[in-house]
């Protein structure tokens, strides 16, 4: 019976990283959603439901785990050689880290969502970019400053220009969003009639 068992968990882990290995081409919208038709339906909802562009969701996961659904932050070293403790308890596509989750998970009522599943991840950003908007008057169109706020945090946003490291990422996120931007424009009219998929 254990043996049974072992194999249908096996089964369930291939098929798991079989579906969430990481896209071979992840700084092109149409490549990603060419392989993974199922995240276009993921983001196309979250952007008719929190309001926040689809190259912008993209834009923040590929900056945060660049679409590995399993990143963790390095691990801090001891003398530049001992393997120490992780610097935050970042995890999944999205990099939440665990009381923001939490939070969101109550706040929305997801409560089964997980950070290793893209549409959860993505949802995540569509809420927390909400809030955003809400908490600090920022369009959920402004790449720039929402992952200024996704990176630095609601109460420490203000602060943001005494970070040189910080202000250079979100500049990159606001590159890579344009850039996700005007490959849209060019597939996604066909992604829409993409109606029907059986998974």
């Amino acid at each position: 019976m254990s043996t049974l068992k072992n194999k249908i968990l096996i089964l369930f882990f291939f098929f798991l990283t079989g579906c969430s290995s990481i896209p071979l081409n992840t700084s092109n919208s149409c490549s990603i959603f060419d392989e993974r038709y199922l995240w276009y339906k993921h983001t196309k909802k979250v952007e008719q439901k929190w309001g926040t562009p689809i190259y912008i969701q993209l834009a923040i996961i590929k900056m945060e785990s660049d679409f590995d659904w399993l990143a963790k932050p390095a691990r801090q070293k001891i003398f530049k050689v001992i393997p120490y403790k992780r610097p935050s308890s970042s995890f999944g596509y999205s990099q939440a880290v665990k009381g923001t989750w939490d939070q969101y998970k109550k706040e929305t009522g997801n409560k089964l969502a997980m950070r290793m599943r893209f549409k959860d991840s993505v949802d995540f950003i569509g809420w927390y970019t909400n809030k955003t908007e809400s908490i600090l008057k920022i369009s959920k169109k402004n790449a720039f400053k929402q992952y200024l706020a996704y990176h630095e945090g609601w109460g420490n946003f203000k602060y943001y220009k005494k970070n040189k490291d910080v202000i250079r990422l979100a500049k990159k996120v606001e590159k890579q969003s344009n850039i996700y931007k005007k490959q849209l424009l060019k597939c996604q009219n066909s992604l829409n009639k993409n109606k029907y998929i059986i998974f």
